[in-house]
Protein backbone atom coordinates (compact mmCIF):
# COMPACT_ATOMS: atom_id res chain seq x y z
CA UNK A 1 0.00 0.00 0.00
CA UNK A 2 0.99 3.49 -0.64
CA UNK A 3 2.45 5.50 2.14
CA UNK A 4 0.66 8.81 0.30
CA UNK A 5 -2.91 9.53 1.57
CA UNK A 6 -3.97 12.72 -0.43
CA UNK A 7 -2.83 13.64 -3.41
CA UNK A 8 -3.63 17.25 -5.40
CA UNK A 9 -2.46 17.89 -8.18
CA UNK A 10 -2.40 21.22 -10.09
CA UNK A 11 -6.09 21.81 -8.11
CA UNK A 12 -7.35 25.19 -8.88
CA UNK A 13 -11.12 26.99 -8.17
CA UNK A 14 -12.67 30.37 -9.52
CA UNK A 15 -15.90 31.64 -8.88
CA UNK A 16 -17.08 33.75 -11.44
CA UNK A 17 -14.14 36.62 -12.24
CA UNK A 18 -12.54 35.45 -8.58
CA UNK A 19 -9.54 33.28 -8.44
CA UNK A 20 -10.27 31.88 -5.11
CA UNK A 21 -7.25 29.50 -5.75
CA UNK A 22 -4.31 29.05 -7.64
CA UNK A 23 -3.04 25.91 -9.14
CA UNK A 24 -1.83 24.22 -5.79
CA UNK A 25 -0.19 21.17 -4.96
CA UNK A 26 0.13 19.20 -1.87
CA UNK A 27 0.55 15.31 -0.85
CA UNK A 28 -0.14 14.26 2.63
CA UNK A 29 1.05 11.21 3.82
CA UNK A 30 -1.31 7.88 5.50
CA UNK A 31 -1.52 8.50 8.97
CA UNK A 32 0.09 12.13 9.05
CA UNK A 33 -1.36 15.32 10.97
CA UNK A 34 -1.28 18.07 8.67
CA UNK A 35 -2.16 21.89 9.86
CA UNK A 36 -3.55 24.12 6.99
CA UNK A 37 -2.94 27.87 8.46
CA UNK A 38 -2.71 31.40 6.05
CA UNK A 39 -4.49 35.05 6.08
CA UNK A 40 -8.35 34.93 6.74
CA UNK A 41 -9.74 34.52 2.61
CA UNK A 42 -6.69 33.11 1.34
CA UNK A 43 -8.42 29.91 0.06
CA UNK A 44 -8.36 27.24 3.07
CA UNK A 45 -11.62 26.19 3.22
CA UNK A 46 -12.21 25.94 -0.15
CA UNK A 47 -9.81 24.09 -0.51
CA UNK A 48 -11.38 21.23 2.17
CA UNK A 49 -14.62 21.52 -0.23
CA UNK A 50 -11.98 21.05 -2.90
CA UNK A 51 -10.52 17.96 -1.17
CA UNK A 52 -14.13 16.69 -0.07
CA UNK A 53 -15.27 16.27 -3.51
CA UNK A 54 -18.03 19.05 -2.51
CA UNK A 55 -16.97 21.43 -4.97
CA UNK A 56 -15.38 20.04 -8.12
CA UNK A 57 -12.27 22.03 -8.79
CA UNK A 58 -11.60 24.46 -11.92
CA UNK A 59 -8.32 22.78 -13.43
CA UNK A 60 -6.79 19.80 -11.39
CA UNK A 61 -7.22 16.74 -9.70
CA UNK A 62 -7.92 15.03 -6.04
CA UNK A 63 -6.55 11.47 -5.08
CA UNK A 64 -7.32 9.64 -2.04
CA UNK A 65 -5.70 6.42 -1.76
CA UNK A 66 -4.68 6.44 -5.20
CA UNK A 67 -8.08 6.50 -6.64
CA UNK A 68 -9.44 9.45 -8.21
CA UNK A 69 -12.37 11.26 -6.47
CA UNK A 70 -12.28 14.88 -7.96
CA UNK A 71 -15.78 16.10 -7.57
CA UNK A 72 -17.20 12.83 -5.61
CA UNK A 73 -18.04 13.51 -1.94
CA UNK A 74 -18.33 10.60 0.67
CA UNK A 75 -14.71 9.76 1.11
CA UNK A 76 -13.75 11.43 3.80
CA UNK A 77 -15.09 13.19 7.33
CA UNK A 78 -15.36 16.82 7.42
CA UNK A 79 -15.96 18.42 10.70
CA UNK A 80 -16.59 22.19 11.07
CA UNK A 81 -16.49 25.14 13.08
CA UNK A 82 -19.82 24.59 14.35
CA UNK A 83 -20.96 21.44 15.23
CA UNK A 84 -24.05 20.91 13.44
CA UNK A 85 -25.69 18.63 16.31
CA UNK A 86 -29.38 17.54 15.61
CA UNK A 87 -30.95 18.89 18.94
CA UNK A 88 -33.86 16.43 18.85
CA UNK A 89 -31.21 13.81 18.96
CA UNK A 90 -29.15 12.21 21.47
CA UNK A 91 -25.09 12.19 21.60
CA UNK A 92 -25.25 8.64 20.10
CA UNK A 93 -27.82 9.23 17.99
CA UNK A 94 -25.72 12.30 16.29
CA UNK A 95 -22.86 10.41 16.34
CA UNK A 96 -23.90 7.38 14.16
CA UNK A 97 -25.99 10.07 11.67
CA UNK A 98 -23.90 10.59 9.13
CA UNK A 99 -23.23 7.01 8.27
CA UNK A 100 -26.67 6.27 8.97
CA UNK A 101 -27.71 8.73 6.39
CA UNK A 102 -25.59 6.36 3.68
CA UNK A 103 -27.03 3.44 5.05
CA UNK A 104 -24.14 2.28 6.82
CA UNK A 105 -24.92 1.39 10.25
CA UNK A 106 -25.78 -1.79 11.61
CA UNK A 107 -26.02 -2.54 14.94
CA UNK A 108 -22.67 -4.28 15.79
CA UNK A 109 -21.18 -0.29 13.83
CA UNK A 110 -23.69 1.27 15.96
CA UNK A 111 -22.51 -0.57 19.37
CA UNK A 112 -19.07 -0.02 18.06
CA UNK A 113 -19.39 3.73 18.08
CA UNK A 114 -20.88 3.63 21.43
CA UNK A 115 -17.47 1.66 22.54
CA UNK A 116 -15.54 4.44 20.80
CA UNK A 117 -17.30 7.21 22.60
CA UNK A 118 -17.19 5.67 26.25
CA UNK A 119 -13.21 5.48 25.42
CA UNK A 120 -12.75 8.82 24.50
CA UNK A 121 -14.75 9.81 27.39
CA UNK A 122 -19.05 10.05 26.09
CA UNK A 123 -19.82 7.33 28.10
CA UNK A 124 -21.88 9.16 30.58
CA UNK A 125 -23.71 11.31 27.84
CA UNK A 126 -24.98 9.40 25.35
CA UNK A 127 -28.14 9.62 25.78
CA UNK A 128 -27.54 13.46 26.59
CA UNK A 129 -29.43 15.75 23.89
CA UNK A 130 -26.84 18.47 22.48
CA UNK A 131 -28.73 21.61 24.93
CA UNK A 132 -27.22 19.35 28.09
CA UNK A 133 -23.71 19.79 26.90
CA UNK A 134 -20.93 22.13 26.81
CA UNK A 135 -19.32 23.76 23.84
CA UNK A 136 -16.29 21.27 24.56
CA UNK A 137 -18.52 18.13 24.96
CA UNK A 138 -20.70 19.24 21.98
CA UNK A 139 -17.35 19.04 19.78
CA UNK A 140 -16.50 15.72 21.13
CA UNK A 141 -19.76 14.09 19.43
CA UNK A 142 -18.91 16.30 16.34
CA UNK A 143 -15.95 14.73 16.35
CA UNK A 144 -16.80 11.50 17.09
CA UNK A 145 -19.85 11.72 14.34
CA UNK A 146 -17.00 12.30 11.89
CA UNK A 147 -14.88 9.38 12.71
CA UNK A 148 -17.96 7.28 12.59
CA UNK A 149 -18.24 8.22 9.02
CA UNK A 150 -15.00 7.95 7.81
CA UNK A 151 -12.10 7.33 10.64
CA UNK A 152 -9.27 6.89 8.11
CA UNK A 153 -9.26 10.66 6.70
CA UNK A 154 -11.05 13.75 8.99
CA UNK A 155 -11.12 16.99 7.70
CA UNK A 156 -11.46 19.11 10.46
CA UNK A 157 -12.12 23.06 9.44
CA UNK A 158 -11.73 25.12 12.64
CA UNK A 159 -12.94 22.97 15.22
CA UNK A 160 -11.87 24.61 18.69
CA UNK A 161 -12.32 28.38 16.87
CA UNK A 162 -15.39 28.90 19.00
CA UNK A 163 -13.76 27.67 22.45
CA UNK A 164 -12.46 29.79 25.68
CA UNK A 165 -8.85 28.92 25.64
CA UNK A 166 -8.63 26.41 28.28
CA UNK A 167 -11.76 24.09 27.06
CA UNK A 168 -9.19 24.94 23.37
CA UNK A 169 -6.51 23.17 24.93
CA UNK A 170 -7.87 20.73 26.78
CA UNK A 171 -9.47 19.70 22.74
CA UNK A 172 -6.23 19.52 21.68
CA UNK A 173 -4.80 17.45 23.93
CA UNK A 174 -7.60 15.40 23.76
CA UNK A 175 -7.76 15.01 19.99
CA UNK A 176 -4.27 14.25 19.80
CA UNK A 177 -5.01 11.24 21.82
CA UNK A 178 -8.13 10.28 19.35
CA UNK A 179 -5.38 11.04 16.31
CA UNK A 180 -2.69 8.76 17.95
CA UNK A 181 -4.74 5.98 18.65
CA UNK A 182 -7.00 5.50 15.60
CA UNK A 183 -3.87 6.18 13.49
CA UNK A 184 -6.25 8.57 11.24
CA UNK A 185 -4.69 11.21 8.94
CA UNK A 186 -5.91 14.73 9.34
CA UNK A 187 -6.27 18.20 7.68
CA UNK A 188 -6.55 20.57 10.45
CA UNK A 189 -7.23 24.61 9.53
CA UNK A 190 -6.65 26.93 12.39
CA UNK A 191 -6.30 30.37 12.48
CA UNK A 192 -4.52 29.77 15.95
CA UNK A 193 -0.97 29.21 14.79
CA UNK A 194 0.58 27.97 18.54
CA UNK A 195 -2.61 25.16 17.54
CA UNK A 196 -1.31 24.70 14.18
CA UNK A 197 2.53 23.45 15.31
CA UNK A 198 1.06 22.03 18.90
CA UNK A 199 -0.74 19.22 16.74
CA UNK A 200 0.60 18.79 13.65
CA UNK A 201 3.52 17.01 12.06
CA UNK A 202 3.16 19.78 8.97
CA UNK A 203 2.28 23.32 9.12
CA UNK A 204 0.96 24.68 5.34
CA UNK A 205 0.97 28.15 4.94
CA UNK A 206 -0.96 29.34 2.61
CA UNK A 207 -0.21 32.99 0.78
CA UNK A 208 -3.25 35.46 0.33
CA UNK A 209 -5.46 35.43 -2.28
CA UNK A 210 -5.51 33.42 -4.78
CA UNK A 211 -4.34 30.98 -2.67
CA UNK A 212 -1.62 28.58 -2.71
CA UNK A 213 0.88 27.07 -0.75
CA UNK A 214 3.48 29.54 0.36
CA UNK A 215 5.75 26.78 2.32
CA UNK A 216 5.47 23.97 4.24
CA UNK A 217 6.54 23.58 7.79
CA UNK A 218 8.02 20.50 9.39
CA UNK A 219 7.73 20.48 13.04
CA UNK A 220 10.47 18.49 14.73
CA UNK A 221 8.49 18.35 18.13
CA UNK A 222 8.42 14.99 20.10
CA UNK A 223 5.31 13.40 20.43
CA UNK A 224 3.91 12.19 22.29
CA UNK A 225 3.16 15.80 23.18
CA UNK A 226 2.54 17.91 26.69
CA UNK A 227 1.61 21.67 27.34
CA UNK A 228 5.19 21.93 27.70
CA UNK A 229 6.34 22.14 24.17
CA UNK A 230 4.89 25.67 24.33
CA UNK A 231 7.52 27.29 25.68
CA UNK A 232 10.36 25.24 24.26
CA UNK A 233 12.93 27.22 22.46
CA UNK A 234 11.95 24.97 18.97
CA UNK A 235 8.17 25.85 19.38
CA UNK A 236 9.46 29.70 19.51
CA UNK A 237 11.68 29.15 16.39
CA UNK A 238 8.73 27.61 14.17
CA UNK A 239 6.03 30.20 15.17
CA UNK A 240 8.00 32.81 14.30
CA UNK A 241 8.56 31.28 11.00
CA UNK A 242 5.38 31.11 10.18
CA UNK A 243 3.91 34.47 11.75
CA UNK A 244 6.94 36.15 9.25
CA UNK A 245 5.40 34.11 6.38
CA UNK A 246 1.72 34.97 7.10
CA UNK A 247 1.79 38.56 8.02
CA UNK A 248 4.99 39.71 6.27
CA UNK A 249 3.40 38.51 2.96
CA UNK A 250 0.20 39.96 4.23
CA UNK A 251 1.32 43.07 4.73
CA UNK A 252 3.39 43.48 1.22
CA UNK A 253 0.03 42.42 -0.39
CA UNK A 254 -1.71 45.20 0.76
CA UNK A 255 1.16 47.67 0.69
CA UNK A 256 1.14 46.73 -3.23
CA UNK A 257 -2.63 46.84 -3.39
CA UNK A 258 -2.50 50.57 -1.88
CA UNK A 259 0.11 51.36 -4.36
CA UNK A 260 -1.72 50.33 -6.72
CA UNK A 261 -4.79 52.23 -5.79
Amino acid sequence: MSDVKVELRDVSQRFGGTQALSPTSLTVRRGEFVSVIGPSGCGKTTLFNVVSGILRPTTGSVLIDGVDTTGKPGHVGYMLQKDLLVPSLSALENITLGAKLLGRVSRAQRDEAARMARHYGLGDFLDHYPHAMSGGMRQRVALMRTLAFAKDLMLLDEPFGALDSQTRLEMQQWLLRVWAETQSTVLFITHDIDEAIFLADRVVVMSPRPGRVSEIIDVPLPRPRDVDVLTSETFTTLKRRALDLIYGRAVGALDTEGDAA
